[in-house]
């Protein structure tokens, strides 16, 4: 959560709560665990509550509509029923790829200047284009 952060900055993040919180800093911190351990615990609830309603076991994970219908309600035949068309398009297209990537770098090794021994001539590099702007083309 805080790995964009330097020390120096969550240092600062913390003096400016001080500063505008003040004495109420400790109870601000109280109210906002207090209210995360609430919000938990309702999650805990509302997944046991739908546990028994269901008859499975059911986790907090599994509320996301894809993670339900693939675990609760579709048996591994029609999961893999629903897969196998897919399953052959996703193959071929893998091995194209993986192809195209193969014959990229092999271009990128034969044109890189820095490998010694290869001797390939440069050429001129050529002036960028002029940047068109929008009241240019219309």
């Amino acid at each position: 959560m805080f790995e964009n952060l330097n020390w120096w900055e969550i240092g600062v993040l913390l003096l400016l709560a001080l500063l505008i919180f003040g004495d109420r800093l400790p109870n601000v911190i109280n109210d906002g665990l207090r209210m995360v351990r609430n919000l938990r615990n309702m999650a805990h609830n509302a997944t046991g509550d739908l546990s028994r309603e269901l008859g499975t076991d059911i986790q907090l994970e599994d509320l996301h509509p894809k993670a339900f219908i693939r675990k609760h309600l579709l048996s591994e035949d029609d999961e893999q029923a629903i897969r196998k068309p897919l399953q052959s398009m996703y193959d071929n297209l893998r091995s194209d790829v993986t192809g195209v990537h193969d014959e990229l770098k092999d271009v990128a090794k034969a044109a890189d200047l820095r490998t010694p021994g290869v001797a390939t001539s440069t050429p001129a590099p050529t002036p960028p284009a002029p940047r068109l702007s929008y009241d240019d083309a219309t």
